[in-house]
């Protein structure tokens, strides 16, 4: 490192051992051998899935989606490479060995082509491909897919008036990051597996299920043959081809083991093929055998669709805490071994890159984005603290082996245990953004709310960046607007129009504000262009909801869901009996507009320090030769500091958006709840956005989730916290997650008394009952030497969006993002 630091995370003292030569490793061999075996490449494409899927479609034409869907899936199950890494105890890929990312043509068919030429030269999160592979897409892939995508439909189906907010009216494949959908580059939003059915029952015995469902149908019903029986069909297909494809693996495992000269290697290669004759077929019988059969079932549902931030892994303390329990107690498994084995499963999550063609899903997803929770902690179905052994053991693990995979996220409740949260702290000091924080007396009283009964409220697990869902309860799927609430005060300012767009009328004419002469007419012209924002988000879910059951199917996911099989409808149909159908919304820009709408309230029209007129030419300038009007804007009230002025302005935002979904939801169907989780997004959203009036640059960066503008929150992080309880409307049912983020000097925690301080602070946000909380440790220095020497600072791991990423596969944007969060020197 160039700098001396007083204090070092964890992580920075590894990257500077490193840096002198020093490789040094703190947890397993086997979990290193694998992370040594693939990390720093850049991920392939493989384009097999993709090849396998089509072939199946062209051949099933006119029958019944779900079941194309399911052949689909036994023809790739039946045909796709089977690999079995070296030191590998846990088998299972869609793809090459090392990193690699799969296609997914049903929703970028119609421009894979293009986009294959364009993926291994773009900065952001680039793919290779070989020439034989891009030639299998050219030539076979996407002719066939051509006018047969989601994204074709949807573009189609929108009003002319929406699309303006849309698309570019030029090219729908380029997003306006004004109200940006988000549904035509994934199949579904973030989603949890009821794991523990596979494990308990195996898929035969799903299989059977189905089959006995299937000789119940009466024959002579038109509802049980044209729409029952093929999804019973589907079920019974896609049961065997998971059950092939992890037989073609232990098959695969015996033809190694044969040729194995290494008597260990040998012996760990029968056990595999052993593993795999047996799971995920029939119920897990040990430890082992659990682990391998979740991971089956995870893999496996990546080849089926493409969900938006991964397949989660659901609650793995809980329900694979039987198995390690009674392999613990009879001798047959340790701690260590336990570690190793769930390490093996994080190397080869780590390999799987989810891949995002589409230009817009690539800007929402930076650095190889990710969110495959690992839940731990919480409650159990009962209430009371679910923390075991297990949960200690994905702590210690995520401390020894420093890789961004899984993305670990910790429950926290009123009740949880000193040591527990102890433990968290000292995971978090590490440095490399582990766990995130997930608040049971935020999440649980909201779920009931909802229609949830208490043991299903109880046991949410996290899934995708901040969200939780219900395995059995959930089954809204449908992908939701993203909007950008900083384009609505640019439209103010110009009279519905934005600086990016030239002379193009995009929002509502409200007015010249130069001729406004109160606060209220500014504020009644904000609401106006937000409602209309709102209107076109409704008005897209409208047709996405309506749309998407003619594209995408799960008949896997559809497998393991409970009231998809009551009711045997799949797991993307509307509306299914007795489910409880949560979307959401997102704000992306909060912090940027209460600061801008405060700023104008504070010095236009209560102060009159600035007029509107200058106010204007300041922004229109991008503050050049304006920066004394720019820094009594950036000193105006700001949110993040407990200030009851912006404060205030905040709770009335949000209270706006609220009313707003609880008066139109009911028509779409759904909970379209309002939240603050942008991803990567905020960057892109504010490339489109000119200067904003609290202080902000140009085509910067927006604030990102619940937290407050860049540098704004000068009053510690306890203040960041107290505005976010401030400005929430706890009277109203349709909130959904807050993402918040709070880096941290590593100084500030520093030893014991620093971990005090921290569990501390997780107890007031828990109080407070605030829904997320996320960290980075990490001295700013750091991040601007890993800026200069990129090579040196390959394994520096930052905290992103609801996600951890290699701070060196970030774009530049997205790095001085990072950098520019105020960096809190101690935890008042």
């Amino acid at each position: 490192m160039s700098t001396t630091y007083s204090v070092l995370s964890p992580q920075e003292e590894r990257i500077q051992e490193e840096l002198q030569g020093k490789h040094k490793i703190y947890g397993r061999k086997r979990s290193y051998e694998i992370l040594d075996s693939f990390q720093n490449t850049r991920p392939r494409i493989d384009v097999e899935r993709a090849k396998y899927f089509t072939e199946s479609f062209r051949e099933t034409e006119g029958e019944p989606l779900v079941l194309r869907w399911s052949k689909a899936l036994k023809h790739i199950a039946e045909n796709i490479t089977i690999y079995i890494e070296d030191n590998q105890l846990i088998v299972g890929r869609s793809g090459y060995e090392g990193r690699y990312g799969i296609l997914y043509p049903e929703l970028d068919g119609d421009f894979l082509d293009l986009a294959i030429e364009e993926l291994p030269k773009r900065t952001k999160s680039p793919f290779d491909i070989s020439k034989e592979d891009a030639d299998i897409i050219v030539k076979d892939i996407a002719p066939y897919w051509k006018g047969k995508t989601f994204h074709e439909d949807l573009a189609k189906a929108l009003p002319k008036e929406t699309v303006k907010f849309t698309y570019d009216p030029k090219d729908s494949l380029k997003s306006r990051f004004i109200v940006n959908e988000t549904a035509s580059f994934r199949s579904s939003i973030q989603w949890v597996h009821d794991y523990e059915k596979v494990l308990k029952r195996g898929f035969k015995g799903i299989k059977e299920d189905a089959e006995k469902q299937l000789k119940a149908l009466d024959p002579l019903s038109p509802v049980d043959s044209m729409e029952k029986e093929p999804f019973l069909k589907a079920i019974i297909t896609v049961s065997e081809a998971i059950i092939l494809w992890s037989k073609r693996h232990g098959k695969l495992a015996d033809e190694l083991a044969l040729k194995e000269t290494d008597a260990k290697r040998k012996k760990e290669l029968e056990e595999i093929a052993e593993r795999c004759s047996w799971v995920p077929e029939n119920p897990a019988r040990n430890f082992r055998e659990a682990v391998q059969s979740q991971w089956f079932t995870q893999m496996f549902s990546r080849i089926e669709q493409k969900t938006g931030t991964v397949i989660s892994n659901g609650r793995m303390d809980q329900y694979l805490y039987p198995y390690y329990k009674k392999d613990i107690e009879d001798g047959t498994l340790t701690d260590e071994g336990a570690i190793e084995l769930l390490e093996c499963v994080w190397g080869a999550m780590a390999q799987f890159i989810d891949l995002y063609i589409s230009p817009t899903g690539g800007a929402f997803n930076e650095g190889y984005a990710h969110w495959e929770a690992v839940t731990i902690g919480g409650q159990t179905k009962n209430g009371v603290d679910a923390t075991n052994e297990l949960t200690y053991l994905f702590l210690q693990s995520k401390r020894e082996f420093p890789l961004n995979y899984p993305d670990l996220a910790a429950r926290i409740h009123a009740r949880s245990p000193e040591r527990y949260l102890y433990e968290v702290a000292e995971t978090i000091k590490d440095g490399s953004g582990f766990p995130k924080l997930i608040n049971d007396e935020e999440v649980v009283p909201l779920l009931l709310a909802k229609g949830a009964k208490f043991e299903e409220a109880y046991d949410y697990a996290v899934s995708g960046c901040a969200e939780c869902r219900m395995p059995n309860r959930d089954t809204y799927t449908s992908p939701c607007a993203y909007i950008n609430f900083a384009a609505a005060v640019e439209m103010v300012l110009y009279n519905g129009k934005m600086k990016l767009y030239g002379d193009e009328t995009i929002g509502l004419e409200t007015g010249d504000p130069r001729n406004f002469t109160t606060w209220e007419e500014f504020w009644k012209a904000y609401l106006a262009q937000q409602t209309n924002f709102l209107k076109h988000a409704f008005i897209q879910q409208h047709e996405i909801i309506n749309l998407r059951p003619k594209h995408f199917a799960a008949p896997m996911g559809s497998a393991l869901h409970d009231l998809c099989m009551k009711n045997l409808k799949d797991l993307h149909t509307p509306k299914i009996e007795g489910g409880i159908d949560l979307g959401y919304f997102e704000f992306i820009g909060y912090g940027t507009v209460i600061d801008s709408l405060a700023a104008i309230k504070k010095l236009v029209f209560e102060d009159k320090r600035i007029t509107m007129e200058k106010l204007i030419e300041a922004v229109e300038n991008n503050f050049e030769g304006y920066e004394v009007i720019r820094q009594m804007l950036i000193n105006a009230p700001s949110y993040g500091n407990n200030d009851s002025y912006a404060d205030s302005i905040a709770k009335a935002l949000d209270l706006e958006a609220l009313k707003f979904t609880e008066k139109y939801s009911e028509e779409l169907g759904v909970h379209l709840d309002l939240r603050y989780v942008p991803f990567t997004s905020h960057v892109p959203f504010g490339k489109v956005v000119s200067a904003t009036p609290n202080g902000r640059k140009a085509y910067t960066p927006l604030a990102d989730g619940s937290s407050a503008s860049h540098g704004a929150d000068v009053n510690g992080p306890t203040a960041v916290l107290l505005s976010n309880f401030t400005s929430k409307n706890y009277s109203h049912r349709e909130r959904a997650a807050r993402l918040l983020n709070v880096k941290l000097s590593p100084a500030c925690v520093e030893g014991n008394s620093g971990s005090e301080k921290l569990v501390s602070f997780i107890r007031t946000w828990c109080d407070l009952k605030l829904w997320h909380l996320q960290f980075n440790i990490i001295n700013k220095q750091t991040l601007l030497d890993a800026q200069k020497e990129p090579e040196k600072y390959r394994n520096l791991l930052v905290r992103v969006a609801g996600y951890s990423a290699y701070f060196t596969d970030l774009s530049p944007d997205l790095q001085n993002d990072i950098i520019a969060r105020t960096e809190h020197e101690n935890l008042g």
